[in-house]
């Protein structure tokens, strides 16, 4: 008889099929007030990091472009994409949340009509052609994915030849001095705040130790090359507290 597959939801293990469930309640909780809390966990510094983020994709301002961005719901990533490229570039939303994606329709209202759509769908089964997109970006939501190879494979299948692929995740902080002041912070702090603004301090416990069960750099870089890209690299920002990945479809 053979067990049944499990995996880490927080520093709770879980069942694999289950752990899909639990992350959806996670965000139907926070997805009113995601991008507030991101600002006030971060003091604002995911906004840098996202910003470098883009810098990194280099979206054409000549040419068409069609980009992908993954647990994305709120459309933080992909009104960036949106303003760094040009006329003729196109940005598809994905998010396994529909609560995610309501935030994001309502935040895009008309701005960007014609040149970004929303999809319901799942990370580690696309619901989108092969070789559809010059771009794909996933942002603080990797982590959260149950199968994360499958993920990456996806990912793999639906860039174009020569397509970029980018993550920006939480990382593991290297610097002496500020991995205790990290880590205080994390546990002790960020559960009281998202308390004080969302009434519920347990979402944003399982958050932090989601970070903390993530693969190190080197290790998630073997799996963005078992996936079949190419070119693997990462840049530690923010003295390791993220990093970002990148990976070409050679």
């Amino acid at each position: 008889m053979t067990s049944e597959a499990t995996t880490h939801f927080g520093f709770t293990d879980v069942p694999l099929a289950e752990k899909q469930g639990l992350v959806d309640d996670v965000f139907h909780k926070v997805a009113d007030r995601y991008d507030l809390m991101n600002d006030l966990m971060s003091v604002g510094m995911h906004r840098l990091w996202k910003d470098a983020l883009i810098s990194m994709l280099r979206p054409p301002r000549e040419r068409p472009f069609s980009h992908l961005d993954v647990a994305g719901g709120t459309g933080d990533i992909a009104f960036r994409v949106l303003e760094a490229g040009g006329p003729q570039t196109q940005v598809t939303i994905l998010d396994i949340n529909g609560d995610m994606l309501r935030v994001g329709r309502e935040r895009a209202r008309q701005t960007y009509a014609g040149r970004l759509r929303f999809v319901q769908g799942n990370a580690e089964k696309l619901p989108l052609s092969d070789r559809a997109y010059d771009g794909y970006t996933i942002a603080f939501g990797i982590r959260n994915v149950p199968d994360i190879p499958a993920a990456l494979r996806e990912a793999y299948r639906v860039l174009k030849r020569g397509g970029h692929f980018l993550c920006l995740e939480f990382s593991r902080v290297d610097v002496p001095v500020l991995d205790t002041v990290y880590d205080t912070y994390s546990f002790n702090v960020i559960p009281g705040i998202g308390r004080l603004v969302t009434g519920d301090g347990e979402p944003y416990r399982y958050l932090v130790e989601s970070i903390r069960k993530f693969p190190l750099p080197d290790t998630f870089a073997d799996m963005i090359r078992e996936a079949g890209f190419g070119r693997v690299s990462y840049r530690p920002l923010s003295g390791g507290i993220v990093a970002i990945h990148s990976g070409w479809k050679l």
